[in-house]
C-alpha cells in the first residue's frame, strides 16, 4: 500500500444471456464483433489508478487501444502519457497508446468531450466522488464502464448508480469494477468452497485494513484555490474520497458482501482521529473506525480499518468464521496466477465480445459502497444506522458547479453528538 505519495492502481457476474454472441454487446456503436476486433478505450482521471488501470487493461487485452484521455489538470493528463510512454517500463503496450492531441480533454467538462469521442470502453478512475456523474453520462453515452471503487461517497450518489446500472443492464453494457477480488482467482476458489459447506455456516467474519497514511500533497500552492486543492490532495476530504472506509476499506467488506450474496441490515461504528493533525493538509477524515454489521440471516461482521503512521502495524485480509471451522480468503498476490487487476480488464473485454459471460457490477457494487457508507454515518452521528435509513438519506456531499477557484469551505471533524445522520 503505498503511504504519503500518490495511490496506483490496486476488482451481478451472471450466466450469459441465450442469445448469440453477436446480439450480446450493445448496440449500435458498440458491436464490435468478437475474436480480435479492435476496442477503443478512453480514460477519465489521469493520476495513479487511470494510469495503472490502462496498464492493465491493455497488458490483458491485444485486442484493445487507448485513444483518449480527460483530466481536470494538464499536468496529470500529460503526465500519465509520459509515463505510459516509457518503453522500458511498459513496452508491451506501446504500439496501442494512440492519443492524439485533439482526443486529450483538459476541465470539469473533459468526462462530456471524451464520452462523445469514438470510444467503446471508458475508464472511469477520478476520485470517487465524481463517480456518480461521470457514470449516469457513460450510461447515457452507451459505452462499456470500467469504474473504480467505491461508487460515490454519499447515499444520493449510490442510489444515482444504482439507476444508471439498471440501465446499464437493459443495453447490455458490460459495468466492470475495480474490485478485483471477484476476478481473483484464489479468492474465487475460496469463496466457492465456503459456499460449498467447508466450514459449515457461516456465523461471521471478521475483517481489517490496517495500513499507512495516503497523502496526495505536501502543502498548499499559494496559488491554488479551494477546488484545485481538494482535488489535489483529495484523500483527505470527505466529499471526494468518502474517508478510509469507503475508498479503501471497501475491498474486505465488498467480498463478505459478495461471498454471502447479500447486504447488511444495520450496524453500529465508532472512530475518530488518533493521530492525523488538526490542520488544513489532513482535512476531515477519521484515522480509525471500527464497525459491527448484521446481516439478514444474522452473521456479523466486524470491520476495523485504521491508517497508522510509519513504522506501525499492518494487515489487509478477511477471516470467516463456520460451524465446523475458519478460513481466511486469499491474499491477492498468488504465484504463477494472473494479476487480478489485469484479469479484471480480461474478464470484462471477454464480456464486451460476448465470448465470457455478461457482467454488471452496477448493483452489487453500490450495495457494498452503500454498506461502507452506512458504517462511516453511524460512525460519524453515534447512532445505529439500518439499511432503510441509509437507502432513505437526503445526504448528497457532491458541488453541483465546480471550477478551479471556487469557494469550497471544508466542514469541521465530524463529532457523534453534534454530526446528525441525514
Amino acid at each position: 500500500m503505498p503511504e504519503e505519495k500518490d495511490l496506483t492502481r490496486r476488482s451481478i457476474v451472471g450466466p450469459a444471456a441465450a442469445f448469440p454472441a453477436a446480439f450480446m454487446i450493445a448496440t449500435p456503436q458498440q458491436v464490435r464483433g468478437v475474436g480480435k476486433e479492435k476496442l477503443k478505450a478512453g480514460l477519465v482521471g489521469c493520476g495513479g489508478r487511470g494510469t495503472g488501470a490502462v496498464n492493465d487493461l491493455l497488458s490483458g487485452n491485444e485486442n484493445v487501444e487507448l485513444v483518449a484521455m480527460g483530466d481536470i489538470f494538464e499536468d496529470k493528463l500529460e503526465g500519465s502519457l509520459a509515463r505510459l510512454r516509457d518503453a522500458k517500463r511498459y513496452p508491451a503496450i506501446q504500439e496501442r497508446l494512440k492519443v492524439a492531441p485533439d482526443l486529450r480533454f483538459v476541465g470539469f467538462d473533459a468526462y462530456k468531450k471524451l464520452l462523445a469521442s469514438d470510444i467503446d470502453i471508458v475508464m472511469l478512475c477520478t476520485p470517487p466522488g465524481w463517480r456518480p456523474v461521470h457514470f449516469e453520462a457513460a450510461v447515457a453515452a452507451r459505452k462499456h464502464i470500467f469504474a473504480e471503487k467505491p461508487f460515490a461517497t454519499d447515499p444520493v450518489g449510490v442510489r444515482r448508480v444504482m439507476a444508471a446500472s439498471r440501465k446499464a443492464e437493459e443495453m447490455r453494457l458490460t459495468v466492470m469494477s475495480g474490485a478485483q477480488k471477484r476476478s481473483h482467482a484464489a479468492t474465487r476458489r475460496a469463496v466457492d468452497r465456503i459456499r460449498d459447506g467447508e466450514i459449515g455456516e457461516v456465523v461471521a467474519a471478521y475483517v481489517r485494513y490496517l495500513s499507512g497514511p495516503v497523502m496526495h500533497a505536501k502543502a498548499r500552492d499559494p496559488k491554488w484555490g479551494d477546488t484545485t486543492w481538494q482535488h489535489r490532495n483529495w484523500y483527505s476530504f470527505i466529499w471526494i474520497c468518502g474517508d478510509q472506509i469507503v475508498e479503501q476499506h471497501f475491498h474486505n467488506i465488498d467480498a463478505i458482501n459478495w461471498l454471502l450474496r447479500m447486504h447488511p441490515v444495520s450496524v453500529v461504528a465508532s472512530g475518530g482521529v488518533a493521530w492525523r493533525p488538526r490542520e488544513e493538509l489532513y482535512g476531515n477524515i477519521y484515522d480509525h473506525m471500527y464497525s459491527e454489521f448484521v446481516y439478514p440471516n444474522g452473521v456479523r461482521l466486524s470491520s476495523h480499518c485504521r491508517q497508522y503512521p510509519q513504522g506501525c502495524y499492518r494487515e489487509v485480509g478477511e477471516l470467516v468464521v463456520g460451524t465446523k471451522g475458519r478460513m481466511k480468503l486469499a491474499e491477492l498476490r498468488q504465484p504463477g496466477e494472473i494479476n487480478p487487476q489485469v484479469q479484471e480488464h480480461i474478464d470484462m473485454v471477454n464480456s464486451i465480445l460476448g465470448i465470457g459471460p455478461y457482467i454488471n457490477h452496477g448493483m452489487e457494487v453500490s450495495e457494498s459502497t452503500m454498506t461502507c457508507i452506512m458504517a462511516r454515518e453511524s460512525a460519524y452521528s453515534g447512532v445505529e444506522v439500518t439499511w432503510d435509513m441509509i437507502m432513505a438519506s437526503k445526504l448528497d456531499l457532491i458541488p453541483k458547479a465546480a471550477d478551479y477557484d471556487m469557494k469550497m469551505e471544508v466542514p469541521p471533524l465530524p463529532e457523534p453528538g453534534k454530526y446528525k445522520f441525514t
